[in-house]
């Protein structure tokens, strides 16, 4: 695979709690082609989450080196990381993560506004995004006044507002009804296939897996099937 958007190199990862050490990934190598749509999947416990964390620069690690397009992570301080993860990679969480006292274009818009896009072009790209998603009838709703569907929409349309290299989604239809998950997964396929984003999503889910084009399956830290 020619220059990878995503390079994990022996990759290790420990959990300290007084004296009891979990050693939670253990020498992850991983590479990602740019424009994959990926599904890591394992049992509980096995170093899913932990693995996006680490990859995207959520969670430090304590060994290895991760690159994200070229980009050495380690490398990075705090500031410049944050900052990266802002203009580069979007977010879906199984908890939608919206603030609940403003609208679904208001949430949207907000990774703009902190990456200094100008409000009234932050606005408009907010709003595109959501129209992309389906919700633009819904987008001066407060989240209280969406179904778990439409949020997970608003959510998906915050991840890509800012146009991001990757996105990375953490059981991204854990907390919904059969039908709307279904509608979730249909619409990261589509963003996936007509705008090109990179995808790396950890879900228990097997029909994401089957709409993935590959899955990384973990066992105790490990990958043992990629």
């Amino acid at each position: 695979m020619d220059s990878p958007i995503i390079s994990a190199q022996t990759v290790h990862k420990r959990f300290r709690t007084g004296k009891v050490e979990v050693h939670a990934l253990r020498g992850i190598d991983l590479d990602v082609a740019a424009g994959e749509m990926v599904a890591v999947m394992g049992p509980s416990g096995c170093g899913k989450t932990t693995l996006l964390n680490c990859l995207s620069g959520l969670d430090e690690f304590d060994e290895g080196e991760v690159y994200i397009e070229g980009e050495n992570l380690r490398a990075m301080n705090d500031r410049k990381r944050t900052r990266y993860r802002a203009r580069r990679m979007g977010f879906v969480f199984q908890t939608f993560n919206l603030l609940p006292v403003i609208t679904a274009v208001e949430n949207v818009e907000l990774p703009l506004l902190v990456s200094g896009v100008r409000p009234g072009e932050a606005r408009r790209r907010a709003a595109q995004a959501l129209e992309q998603v389906g919700l633009a009838d819904r987008m001066h709703h407060r989240p209280s006044e969406l179904s778990g569907g439409q949020r997970q929409r608003a959510t998906v349309a915050r991840a890509l507002v800012n146009n991001p290299a990757i996105v990375w989604a953490d059981e991204p239809t854990g907390n919904l009804d059969s039908q709307s998950a279904n509608d979730i997964l249909r619409l990261m396929r589509q963003l996936n296939e007509e705008v090109g984003h990179t995808l790396v999503i950890v879900t228990h889910d097997p029909a994401i897996g089957q709409l993935c084009d590959r899955i990384i399956y973990m066992r105790d830290g490990e990958i043992v099937e990629a």
